[in-house]
């Protein structure tokens, strides 16, 4: 069954949380590190139960786990072994998981579906970090993006999470990897999300509209859309989008800074975005899963819920 269909026919939408790892260090967590988020994994992990019991209560119906970094080569360089690297994985979806249940106890009785828990799986360039997800140029073979995804896919695929998301993808060679690597887990239902540089275009450059189209044609992409990319671009990503997609649509934008690998912080200036207005825009233009990603917080997502329980009523 798609984990989605119950929310989509419930209310028409799926709310998404926030922002993971700058919540964390807006929260005191100290993340200049490779393993970025997935240092609090290792160090302080009930801070993480606590940010996705955060966004639950703030209204997102689905967490999204601290693996978006965590890959088996980069916890096996802090000294880990193979399997106690699994172990974290594993422990990542384990925290979102006892958030929800600590929501559903504490929530009031409702009819409203159980909420969902989405293991993030990021791009290669994310491993690398230095902003390549940003970019997409990594020089890689689709069999070589394959071979490098698939460990920590199929740890993440019989982990207990409900489904896949496979974040801030910038280029179309990593999602046909993605798409290949799907067909070997066809019951594992995932998303597919891209970084995008403008209007039209990922961030390596091709076609969002191709994008968008490589995911219709895979049976295990149950969404596919857009995240950590300028709110100013998402109109006209949905726009370009119009008319292909058989997937529901998924957005969930920065809030509109520009990341600094070289200085490992987000610099700029964004004008002050009225979510409330956005969301519902995009939802009107085709979205149908909805969230924040980096620099967003529990309380954006309150907005970003209430403002879509308003424009049902």
């Amino acid at each position: 069954m798609n984990p989605l269909t119950p929310f989509l026919e419930n209310k028409g939408v799926v709310i998404l949380d926030g922002a993971l790892a700058t919540e964390l260090e807006r929260r005191g967590a100290d993340l200049r590190d490779p393993l970025w988020s997935a240092k609090t994994l290792l160090e302080n992990p009930a801070l993480i139960r606590q940010v996705h019991c955060d966004y639950f209560a703030a209204g997102a119906d689905v967490a999204t786990t601290a693996s978006y970094q965590a890959t088996i080569p980069a916890l096996m360089n802090r000294g880990l072994t193979r399997d106690q690297a699994g172990d974290v994985l594993r422990l990542s979806v384990r925290l979102a998981r006892e958030a929800r249940d600590e929501f559903s106890r504490s929530a009031s009785v409702s009819l409203a579906p159980r909420k969902l828990v989405a293991a993030s799986i990021g791009c290669y360039g994310a491993s690398l970090h230095d902003g390549s997800e940003y970019r997409g140029d990594y020089g890689l073979t689709v069999q070589q993006l394959i071979d490098w995804h698939r460990p920590r896919l199929e740890i993440l695929a019989t982990s207990g999470a409900d489904l896949l998301a496979c974040e801030t993808i910038p280029s179309l060679i990593e999602a046909e990897a993605l798409v290949k690597l799907f067909a070997e887990f066809r019951d594992v239902p995932a998303w597919l999300s891209f970084s995008c540089r403008d209007e039209r275009r990922l961030c390596h450059g091709e076609s969002f509209r191709d994008a968008v189209q490589l995911a219709n044609e895979a049976a295990s992409v149950i969404a596919v859309g857009v995240n950590c990319t300028a709110p100013r671009f998402i109109d006209g990503l949905l726009d370009s989008a119009a008319g292909i997609g058989t997937k529901p649509l998924v957005v969930y934008p920065n809030s509109g800074e520009t990341w600094n690998a070289r200085e490992h912080r987000w610099e700029g200036t964004t004008a002050e975005l009225d979510w409330r207005e956005c969301v519902v825009r995009w939802q009107k233009a085709g979205a149908r899963l909805i969230g924040g990603c980096c620099r967003t917080t529990p309380a954006t997502i309150r907005q970003i819920s209430l403002a879509l329980r308003q424009a049902a009523d």
